[in-house]
């Protein structure tokens, strides 16, 4: 399975991993070749506060080996302030900077927030916007949706991402669904990958720590709810990417340590 399933953190850097996972005394501009040795994809959470710059990426792609591969959250320009009306000029400059990782470059990441009724009167006002959106897309990329209301994973919505090749999304968050209900309700494989996040309560481990350089709430028992998703996609011949992020259980990479424990037992 390891060819299939892509495992790595929410960003390469964060308050406390040096000195647990970076060696003491590291320079920062060597945290991403020592990242990618230990890990064999990234989700660059920083690209969803603005686009980077064309010599950021290309500097990324010289320091990471020949099969790394890159995930970037889309600007939250689009997602969170114009909400997919009247961005293509933004979607456009975005994906212009994204393909110079060229056989590097992973799935971007579409990350929705939490839409209240004055966003939206339901999920079906939101599917209006998005099934146009979507069509528009240009070849050439792999493209995954993030909703946070989990009244709308509902049939309709994955009917539109697998009209186009969009994963769905399948987040481990407080506000949504556990895996096993989710498929209970629609079948969550919409395109030749899912795309998994190990999110966990932002809020509530905050109170407890800030810094990142070890596990806080364990979370075995979640994430053993996990495996049998990977397993049924490798089945299907899907291929799987799955990021964690420090808030899950306070150490991201521990989190994935143990995660591919889990999928190593028969």
């Amino acid at each position: 399975m390891s060819g299939d399933i892509h495992l790595g953190t929410s960003s390469f850097t964060a308050s406390g991993w040096e000195g647990s996972f970076y060696a003491p005394g590291m320079k920062p501009a060597d945290f991403l070749n020592f990242y990618s040795r230990e890990f064999g994809t990234v989700e660059v959470d920083s690209t969803f506060y603005h686009t980077p710059s064309a010599a950021m990426v290309n500097r990324w792609h010289a320091q990471t080996p020949p099969d790394f591969l890159f995930a970037l959250k889309i600007v939250q320009t689009i997602t969170h302030e114009k909400v997919l009306v009247d961005c293509q000029d933004e979607l456009r400059d975005f994906l212009a900077v994204a393909a110079l990782l060229r056989e590097k470059l992973g799935p971007l990441l579409f990350q929705f927030p939490y839409f209240n009724k004055k966003a939206f009167a339901g999920g079906a006002a939101f599917f209006d916007r998005l099934e146009p959106f979507l069509e528009k897309l240009p070849e050439g990329f792999r493209f995954a949706v993030e909703i946070r209301n989990k009244q709308w994973l509902v049939p309709r919505l994955t009917d539109i991402l697998r009209q186009k090749g969009v994963a769905l999304t399948l987040i481990d968050h407080p506000w949504m669904p556990r895996p096993s209900e989710v498929f209970q309700r629609i079948d969550p494989f919409t395109a030749g990958f899912t795309y998994i996040r190990f999110l966990g309560d932002r809020k509530a481990i905050e109170e407890k720590t800030k810094t990142w350089d070890k596990v806080i709430v364990p979370r075995g028992k979640e994430l053993a709810e996990w495996v049998p998703v990977v397993r049924r996609a490798h089945e299907r011949r899907i291929q799987i990417f799955a990021y964690a992020n420090n808030h899950y259980a306070g150490h991201a990479p521990a989190t994935l340590r143990e995660f591919a424990k889990m999928l190593e037992k028969k």
